[in-house]
């Protein structure tokens, strides 16, 4: 089932993820010196990230001109790397008053795909792409095949300097994820 507004998911229609603990060995890691093209041009060198940064990984954005991979839906937590993009877009500045110097989104798109959606969403942050999968394979992240593609399954990280701090997976709904990153940094 393709929904047409990429923002409006119903929730309780869609397959949450289960803990598989494929990320258990994150927190505590440290990020290895990889560097990232981004959607506004730039490189970005993630293990030389200064203070608080926070990476949320995502398996692809959809585009409301295309569907999605068929099936989409019934994945346990693909859905939704709209509406989490943009409960980050939405809380920025509450992040970066709690100390966040650094916000990414991350996925294995293009940067060219990716920057459709960067423009789209107007996120006032970067999407970094691991189309080649180096930071994916350095961290052991988890991933999916889907229709050929291996994706990102959604994760969320909380670096201080280069360090992992704090790990959010599985992230389900998605769209609520801004708002406990935010709660763990006020907390800190």
């Amino acid at each position: 089932m393709n929904q047409p507004n990429l923002q409006s998911v119903d929730w309780s229609a869609i397959s949450a993820p289960e803990d598989d603990g494929a990320a258990a060995h994150l927190t505590g890691a440290r990020m290895p010196d990889i560097t990232l093209p981004a959607t506004d041009g730039s490189e970005v060198a993630l293990g030389r990230l200064n203070g608080w940064s926070v990476l949320f990984f995502y398996p692809m954005t959809g585009r409301p001109d295309q569907p999605l991979p068929d099936g989409w839906d019934q994945i346990p937590g693909a859905r939704g790397c709209t509406p989490q993009s943009c409960a980050f877009r939405d809380l920025s500045r509450d992040l970066a008053d709690c100390g966040v110097s650094s916000l990414y989104g991350i996925s294995t798109q293009t940067t060219a795909y990716q920057r459709e959606a960067a423009e789209r969403l107007h996120l006032p942050f970067p999407l970094l792409s691991d189309a080649d999968l180096a930071l994916a394979e350095a961290l052991s992240l988890p991933t999916l095949q889907v229709e050929g593609m291996v994706l990102i399954k959604r994760l969320t990280l909380i670096l201080r300097d280069d360090r992992i701090e704090k790990v959010f997976y599985p992230v389900f709904p998605p769209d609520r994820n801004a708002g406990d990153v935010l709660a763990y940094l006020r907390a800190q």
